[in-house]
């Protein structure tokens, strides 16, 4: 039996698995041996891989849109067709608009450099992923502080002492070298706190939990800064020599006391105070988690910001068993990966989003996706009439579908390129087939870490259909649009090309599926670390945002109470599903084929709700009906779902009509946004729950 080093592609964590393949059929998928804190485990969705290769009702053959956009109605094209068809629409766009008037967005990742090359080839600046639905208020946030991305730390879990989880659910959005790494560390006397609105698995194996009322975060953490300051419990000597403007942080959180905070969040005083004591016991090894999806209040960003905040002031930000930096090839004497996007120039055209120019305080990056979408709708400031969504679902995963839907009716060109079904892509004018994870090959990709290395993906198995590898689509493309550099033969020749110079070849991946670019975990020495801001320091005041008119620290405004009968909206992950794309897998869909609605058990009396219950979910006249879950594990303003349900699609018959879809929930979303960290404000909604007669 025949073992192949690949990575997952089930959800946007990749972990490094192996396919044990015999007769050319995968009999086995397991966490890659060779990463220690897999131990050979995956998670549900990870190990349900298998089924999406053997998926009947995914995208089988490249497909053209006949009748109305919506309206299912498909020609199966050859692969010539579909690209000469693509190409010459983006050429007219081109012709009319300039290149400037053609968009790309995926889901971010370690695979992206070839895609986002072919756009920068065009010429084009209008790059964005899902990061403005996800953690782009963490990286503002740390960037804001530090002058490094949020990629730029690592999470030292098996050393560290006190562990956080706040805008994290670590057990059931799943990467599972995390896991393995903190169940191994509380077994050896790590202590975990979380913090949520609801009792999640990862608070069910927490020590201490605290349910926060809805949209109060801010206000719990500005009061444990408070007692860190007031009680001198932070790291005196750390702070002298890495942080800067410790005077203006202490006057600034002087009002902000557990007993305020007590009033504002549900937990008490004593609780507030014993717990930063419990923090300043454990430190410097502590992790405090600044957030996966930290896109859900209007002032989320500053719920991160005084996150990194903590960690600063307890010593963790660079230090072993906190918050320690990672390391790229350059740190460990060695050359990273030649890159398709150095090929070509960067496009001096300002993007369509803003950012960089109409909001100077932003990182360019993957832009805002939501920023551009209002570009589109209003011309300003030029049109985009191209879009290519790149295995990513915005009709799925943002607010408003069908504004959204209204918007990109007037391009005159919309490209799903994916290996599922999605509202977008139903909605596409062209459907480009990706094989499934387990069927394609993929560029070499780099993970900046203590220990950095390269890792690669290969192809288990032959495609079962008519799809291709993504280096194949984005070489088809390249071909017709003049970009001859990004259309290669094989992917040997690709991955020779990345490597070139690294003293690394493609052979050298064959035992393994990675190669360590270090002998052995690099520890950088926190005291001599110069952070890359203009003092470099930790900057508590950010030159960045006061410099255009962004607060470094807002003051706190109490968060708007649920009306008569209302509840706040939230949404989740589970370890189940990844969003919308897992729903219709026939292994997962059995094990949870729909979403239910978490609810008070006390406000459901009140509605005469029983658990199991059908109820009606409403505002401002859309309606969606539920199972409820009546439970004391969530805070009586709330309401929870996990996201991703409520699928129309008739291509997807497992996953139709099942559950409720939280994003239509969502009046005017798109325009409620954080504006010192740029993503979508989610939780801001509020959702009317009556039993179904």
């Amino acid at each position: 039996m025949e073992k192949i080093y690949s990575v997952c592609g089930m959800c946007t964590v990749r972990c490094p698995i192996m396919a044990s393949v015999e007769n050319g059929r995968i009999r086995f998928l397991q966490g890659n041996p060779h990463f220690p804190a897999m131990a050979g485990s995956l998670c549900p969705r990870g190990a349900a891989g298998t089924a999406l290769v053997n998926d009947d009702e995914r995208p089988q053959m490249p497909l053209i849109r006949e009748g109305a956009r919506g309206e299912g109605r498909w020609r199966p094209v050859s692969w010539d067709e579909a690209l000469d068809y693509v190409a010459d629409r983006l050429m007219a766009v081109i012709g009319t608009h300039g290149p400037r008037g053609v968009a790309l967005s995926d889901r971010g990742g370690p695979f992206r450099d070839m895609h986002r090359a072919l756009l920068r080839g065009l010429g084009s600046p209008n790059y964005v992923n899902h990061d403005a639905s996800c953690a782009r208020n963490v990286h503002h946030a740390h960037l804001s502080l530090t002058g490094l991305g949020r990629k730029d730390v690592s999470y030292d879990y098996g050393n560290a002492r006190h562990v956080v989880l706040q805008l994290r659910n670590i057990f059931e959005a799943v990467d599972v070298q995390e896991v393995n790494t903190l169940m191994a560390a509380l077994e050896k006397g790590c202590k975990l706190t979380v913090i949520d609105i609801r009792a999640t698995v990862s608070a069910a194996k927490a020590q201490q939990f605290f349910m926060l009322r809805p949209g109060s975060d801010y206000a719990f953490n500005l009061a444990v800064i408070h007692v860190l300051l007031k009680e001198r419990l932070y790291d005196a000597a750390y702070a002298a020599r890495c942080i800067q403007d410790m005077g203006w942080l202490e006057r600034f959180v002087k009002p902000y006391t557990p007993e305020w905070a007590a009033a504002e969040t549900g937990i008490a005083e004593d609780r507030i105070r014993r717990f930063a004591r419990e923090l300043a016991e454990a430190a410097p090894n502590i992790i405090w988690h600044p957030g996966w999806m930290a896109a859900r209040y209007r002032h989320s960003f500053y719920v991160c910001r005084t996150i990194y905040i903590i960690n600063a002031l307890l010593g963790a930000i660079g230090t072993q068993g906190g918050l320690p930096l990672v390391n790229k090839p350059a740190d460990v004497g060695r050359k990273g990966l030649k890159t398709f996007l150095s090929l070509y120039p960067a496009p001096a055209e300002k993007r369509a989003d803003g950012v960089g120019w109409r909001y100077p305080h932003f990182d360019k990056g993957p832009g805002l996706a939501h920023l551009l979408y209002k570009a589109m709708e209003s011309d300003d400031p030029y049109p985009v009439k191209a879009y290519i969504a790149y295995r990513h679902d915005p009709l799925m995963g943002f607010p408003e579908p069908e504004r959204l839907k209204r918007i990109f009716d007037r391009l005159d060109l919309l490209v799903a390129v994916t290996f599922s079904w999605s509202d977008t892509a139903w909605y596409a004018d062209v459907v480009l087939p990706l094989s499934t994870y387990l069927e394609r090959e993929s560029i070499i990709a780099c993970k900046n870490a203590l220990q950095p290395y390269f890792f690669v993906r290969r192809r288990a198995v032959a495609p079962c259909y008519d799809t291709r590898a993504d280096w194949q689509i984005v070489g088809g493309l390249a071909q017709r649009l003049g970009l001859p550099q990004l259309d290669f033969d094989t992917i040997e020749d690709i991955w020779r090309f990345q490597l070139e110079g690294t003293g690394v070849s493609p052979d050298d991946f064959a035992a393994t599926g990675m190669v360590p670019l270090a002998p052995a975990k690099i520890y950088r020495d926190r005291d001599t670390i110069a952070f890359k801001t203009p003092s470099n320091k930790i900057e508590m005041l950010s030159s960045n945002l006061e410099k255009h008119g962004i607060a470094s620290l807002a003051p706190y405004e109490s968060p708007a109470r649920p009306g008569q009968g209302q509840f706040r909206l939230t949404f989740g992950r589970c370890v189940l599903h990844t969003q919308g794309h897992t729903v219709n897998n026939t292994l997962l869909f059995e094990q949870m084929p729909e979403n239910v609605l978490w609810i008070h058990a006390g406000a459901a009396r009140d509605l005469g709700i029983a658990d199991g219950d059908r109820v009606e979910v409403s505002q401002d006249g859309c309606a969606e009906t539920i199972r409820a879950k009546v439970t004391d594990a969530i805070h009586p303003e709330a309401v929870f779902v996990v996201h991703g349900f409520g699928h129309t699609l008739p291509v997807e018959s497992r996953a139709l009509g099942k559950g409720l879809a939280d994003n239509k929930f969502m009046p005017g979303g798109l325009d409620i946004w954080d504006p010192a960290g740029g993503a979508i404000a989610y939780q801001e909604h509020f959702v009317t729950v009556r039993k179904c007669r």
